[in-house]
This record gives C-alpha cells, sequence and structure tokens, in this order.
C-alpha cells in the first residue's frame, strides 16, 4: 500500500526547488570574471579566427636547423607586433632515446656501407647524421645531456586580414633567416588558439625532438633590455615596458650624442639626465647657447656664468692646468699652445669649411710659423717654460700676444693688427684679461647667448679649453654637455677640438654629451662622425625626412626604425647603449618636469595644478 507524503514535507520540497530556481537565475544575472574577460564573439575559419574586432592566426614551427645558437628566438620576442608565444617541453626517458638511437646508428651505418660497395659517392648529409647521433648517444650515456619533445606555436593579431598577412610575412622572414621553418595551423585554428591561451593544453601535438642544449638557446625571457644595477632611470622600454636603467661611465666611454629636430624633446631629456646624475654624485658642467638651463641651475644651486661684451667674467685661454701627473705636467705647455695654435686660427677667421666641403685656411705657413714662435716668447716673457716648476707664475694673455706679435719681425706686426679687435677693440676685454670664475660648484652653466654670433665659436672653444684644463687639474666624475654642437662643427679648429675631447674624456672620468637639431651639418663633417664614433651611446629623436636618411645610414637603421624616426612623438625616440638599441619613452616626474621644462605652455599648466611641485 502507497505511503502517501505529508503535505508539510511537499511544501518543504516545493520552496527548496523554488529557492534553488531563484539562486540560479540571480547567478545568472552576475557579472562573473569570465564575462569581463571574454570576447563579444569568435568566429573560426580554416586559416583565421575573428575574435572580437581583432583578427588572428596560428603558426607552428616543424622544421629547425643543425645547430641552433643562444638568443635565437630574442628576435621573435621582441618584435614590435602583438602575439601570443607557447612553448611545451615534454621530457623523454633516456633509455627510450638510447635504444632508438642505437637502431638509427645501425641504419645508417649499413646504408653507408651498402653505398661504398656499390661504388656511390659519399653522402654528406648522411655522415653528418651519424655523427650527430653518435655525439648525442655519448652525452646521454654520462648523463651530460637529456632528451625533449619541444613544440612552438604563435598566434598573431591585427585589426585586418591584410595586415595579418603582413605581419604573417614578417614573422616567416625572421625565421627563414634563421633556417627556422613555420606553417599555418590550416583547419586547425580553434586548436591553435587554445594552445596558445594561457591554458597549458597543447591541442596542436606539432613537436620536435630536441636535447637539452637545443632547448636552452630557445629560453624565452630574452629581451631588448638596458637595465642595470645602478645608474639613472633614462624612461621607459617601449619594447617590453620595463625600466632603462643605465650606467654610462660603465662602457668604454661615457660618451653621448643627441640628434633631434627643433622641440622633439632634446633639451628636455639631456636636463633630465644631468639632474638625476648629479644624485649619483656627478659634477655637471653646460656650454648653453641658448638660456635653456638657467632654471634648472638655480634650483639645484648652481653657477650661472652669463659670458657678454658687457659682463664682468673673464676667461683668459692662456691658462695651463695644475697637472699632478709628471708626464702630463712636463707635455702642459705643448699641449696648451696646440690649443692656442687652434683657437687663434678660428679667431683670426681661420680655416672654416665651404658648402663644398672645401677648407678656407686662414693663416699661411710663414704665418703660422711666427704665431707659433711669438706664443712661446709670450709664455718665456712671463716667467713660463717646458719646466713644469714654472707653470704656478701668472700666465700672458691675449694683450701679452699682442705685443710680442707688434714687435716681432716676419708676419708679427701684421697679425697683432689682425688680433688687435680681441684687445683693444670691439671683442676687448672678455678673453684678454686674467679668469676670474671659479667652477667648485656640482652644476656650473656657461651661457653664451648674449654674445656675438661672430664671438660664439671662440666663446665655445675658449670655455672647453678652460673645462679640459679644471679636468685634467683635479679628476672626479664630470658630464659636460655641448648644445648646438654643430657651431663647433662649422670650423675645422674647433671640430678638431671637439673630437679630441671625446677621445681623451674617458682617461679623466668625463662624459661628453654632444648636442645637435643640424644632423646634416654635424654628420657631414669629417670629426663629426668621429664623434659619433668615440661616443658609446647615441639617442635619436623625431628627426627631420632629410635627417632620417642620414642617421640611418650611419646606424644601420631598419625600415621600420627610419619610419618611426620621422614619426616620434615628443619625448620618444631610439636610444643606444654599446651594441643594443631599443625605442623608448622619456618619462620625468612633476616636479621633475618643472624644474627642466622650457615649454611655456606646460609651465603654465605645471603652475596651474594644484599641488604643483610636489613629487610624482
Amino acid at each position: 500500500m502507497a505511503k502517501r507524503k505529508d503535505p508539510m514535507d511537499i511544501a518543504a520540497e516545493q520552496r527548496v526547488k523554488e529557492q534553488a530556481e531563484v539562486e540560479q537565475a540571480f547567478l545568472k544575472g552576475m557579472t562573473t570574471l569570465r564575462d569581463l574577460i571574454a570576447p563579444s564573439s569568435l568566429e573560426i575559419h580554416s586559416s583565421h579566427f575573428r575574435l572580437g574586432t581583432k583578427y588572428g592566426r596560428t603558426m607552428y614551427i616543424y622544421g629547425y636547423p643543425r645547430e641552433l645558437y643562444t638568443g635565437w628566438l630574442s628576435g621573435l620576442i621582441n618584435i614590435d607586433q602583438v602575439l601570443d608565444i607557447s612553448m611545451f617541453v615534454y621530457p623523454v626517458e633516456t633509455a627510450v632515446v638510447l635504444k632508438n638511437l642505437a637502431k638509427k646508428v645501425t641504419q645508417l651505418e649499413a646504408d653507408m656501407s651498402i653505398s661504398a660497395d656499390k661504388g656511390r659517392t659519399r653522402d654528406p648529409g648522411r655522415e653528418a647524421a651519424l655523427q650527430d647521433a653518435e655525439e648525442l648517444r655519448d652525452q646521454l650515456q654520462v648523463g651530460a645531456e637529456r632528451f625533449f619533445r619541444f613544440g612552438l606555436y604563435v598566434t598573431i593579431y591585427a585589426d585586418s586580414l591584410e595586415e595579418l598577412g603582413f605581419v604573417q610575412h614578417n614573422l616567416e622572414t625572421l625565421f627563414g633567416q634563421q633556417l627556422v621553418y613555420s606553417k599555418v595551423a590550416s583547419s586547425q585554428q580553434e586548436q591553435g588558439l587554445n594552445s596558445t591561451i594561457p591554458q597549458m593544453s597543447d591541442q596542436l601535438q606539432i613537436r620536435r625532438n630536441m636535447n637539452t642544449g637545443a632547448i636552452s638557446t630557445s629560453f624565452p625571457f630574452t629581451s631588448a633590455d638596458l637595465t642595470q644595477e645602478k645608474g639613472v632611470l633614462y624612461g621607459i622600454n617601449m619594447h617590453n615596458n620595463g625600466l632603462v636603467i643605465f650606467d654610462r661611465y660603465s662602457l668604454e666611454n661615457a660618451n653621448m650624442v643627441v640628434f633631434a629636430k627643433s622641440g622633439a624633446g632634446k633639451s628636455f631629456t639631456v636636463k633630465l639626465e644631468a639632474l638625476r646624475s648629479m644624485m649619483t654624485g656627478a659634477d655637471i658642467l653646460i656650454i648653453d647657447p641658448e638660456n635653456e638651463y638657467q632654471k634648472l641651475s638655480d634650483a639645484v644651486g648652481g653657477s650661472y656664468i652669463r659670458l657678454s661684451l658687457n659682463s664682468d667674467t673673464r676667461i683668459n685661454p692662456f691658462d695651463l692646468p695644475r697637472v699632478i701627473d709628471s708626464d702630463e705636467a712636463d707635455d702642459a705647455l705643448r699641449a696648451n699652445l696646440v690649443t692656442l695654435h687652434g683657437l687663434l686660427r678660428l679667431m683670426l677667421g681661420g680655416s672654416q669649411q665651404t658648402a663644398s666641403g672645401q677648407l678656407m685656411a686662414g693663416l699661411t705657413p710663414a704665418e703660422e710659423a711666427d704665431l707659433d714662435q711669438g706664443l712661446i716668447d709670450t709664455y718665456a716673457r712671463a716667467g713660463i717654460t717646458s719646466d713644469p716648476l714654472t707653470h704656478d707664475s701668472t700666465p700672458p694673455t691675449i694683450g701679452d700676444l699682442y705685443d710680442t706679435l707688434l714687435h716681432m719681425g716676419g708676419t708679427g706686426p701684421a697679425l697683432a693688427q689682425r688680433l688687435r679687435k680681441y684687445t683693444s677693440g670691439t671683442f676687448a676685454g672678455i678673453f684678454s684679461q686674467q679668469s676670474n670664475i671659479d667652477i667648485n660648484n656640482n652644476m656650473v652653466v656657461f651661457n653664451i647667448r648674449d654674445l656675438e654670433d661672430e664671438l660664439r665659436p671662440v666663446a665655445m672653444y675658449i670655455v672647453l679649453s678652460h673645462i679640459w684644463n679644471i679636468t685634467r687639474t683635479v679628476q672626479k666624475k664630470r658630464m659636460l654637455i655641448v648644445d648646438e654642437a654643430w657651431q663647433l662643427m662649422k670650423y675645422d679648429d674647433s671640430a678638431n677640438f671637439l673630437f679630441s675631447l671625446a677621445k681623451r674624456a674617458r682617461k679623466y672620468f668625463l662624459g661628453l654629451t654632444t648636442i645637435t637639431q643640424d644632423v646634416e651639418d654635424f654628420m657631414g663633417s669629417k670629426m663629426g662622425r668621429a664623434i659619433v664614433a668615440n661616443s658609446s651611446m647615441q639617442l635619436l629623436l623625431k628627426q627631420s625626412s632629410s635627417a632620417v636618411d642620414v642617421l640611418g645610414d650611419v646606424f644601420k637603421l631598419t625600415e621600420e626604425e627610419r619610419k618611426r624616426l620621422a614619426n616620434f612623438p615628443v619625448g620618444q625616440g631610439l636610444f643606444f647603449a654599446g651594441q643594443n638599441h631599443v625605442h623608448i619613452q622619456i618619462i620625468a616626474s612633476q616636479t621633475e618636469t618643472g624644474l627642466i621644462t622650457t615649454n611655456p605652455q606646460a609651465s603654465l599648466l605645471q603652475n596651474q595644478q594644484p599641488g604643483a611641485g610636489q613629487g610624482a
């Protein structure tokens, strides 16, 4: 006899069922993490798939060369494209491999023996296979190697099928250069997608036998990285969003060249580096032709030296360095005489490059000889000879040289007349009296904006010479920034002097930073190219179209890099350090930006922001 259910039990069951339905309906209405990350749609085709608005294609690697070299995969990992890479590594028992290798070696030896008996020519491919198999057997037998099965899949993405084909071609070219062969996973795009998303599912199962050495060359965590344990932050590595932290003094030399068109951010970048380098203990010396560094100098308590015909600042080019090294002390006078020769050729209208690249000689051989004798006699009259003990005497001035030339024979009086505008004429005072400046500060800026155009190259030359003497006297970590260096490259003597600085700076712990916006003029000079060759770091910001071709040839840039160089936004560029280079985004905190920017609009916004001046 069937037992009837209690009405209360039926009611309870009904309530549980209704509660379950309500809860299920509630859960359906909730947004889960899967809902948030899932694409709006997924379409699978034979040779591609569409994930939302993006097109994708999965490729697999099926062929490898006989030898793989370390880092062969870095080109793929650092390529500037959106892609997913999956690697599957399956260990294989050594005993199984040894058994199969024994069979393979026996088969190869038998084939070679049969071919020899029949008088056939040797097969180099078969001999190489036999050699590889024997070597692998030896390594496996002693435990030096293990054996694996390796699968490598790549999924690429693009906004259109045409772009997808272009990216695929780039990858196939990249692989083909290393004799690595790839194919599209035809009619297996869904399995390919599942194999490259992070769910550890190898649904393609296309694998290749590899030993430990070959597997290790495929180590995926390689990148175009320029990060060191010490140094200053230059910006963000746009290849991998890493930090570019670098110590320029760790390279073979600490020199750097910066090329950019006006407004691309070259001065901002250099000032940012200078500010951060000061925190590592470096002294900063700057030649400022456009009054761009005063704000930074005032902010850090630096010395701002304004050079003009109306200022009281004086620099005597006849000053000698107080060199401690006995070998260099003997040569201090001779070195300064060579420097003065170049300076006086510049002051007397010396060797300047014409538009055709020819040099216009300013002094005849006879004038050169008389000038050399005049310089030696001028120092001798001041009691300074090649004896280092006399180098502490008060040095002569250009006025003393003028008197010496005026009273000597030959071309001396004519040279004196040409020199008179620097002693008692229009340009008198600034470089014709004893020095009265002291650069004993962590940052010293020499402003030459108010000097006449004719006097600017002379001033830059004299300031560089003065800085060089101080650098040789007291050796410490320093950075010398020469802005608008193209003004020096116009003249052969000043270009030679800048090159000699670049070549010898490392010995005195000096890093030379050369900045220019006139790339064609700078690189068109033989000395300009030599300065670049003697600079271990280079920064290329946005360039004009004509400059891109010049720099592309010098730095061996790819077509993609050339294209980008002309279209970089402000603050982005190519950063070279030694043999490596990366696409970099220069970044600064709000406080740093307020200290170094010369953009009036940026300064105005900085002042209007609440809390401006606080560190970012």
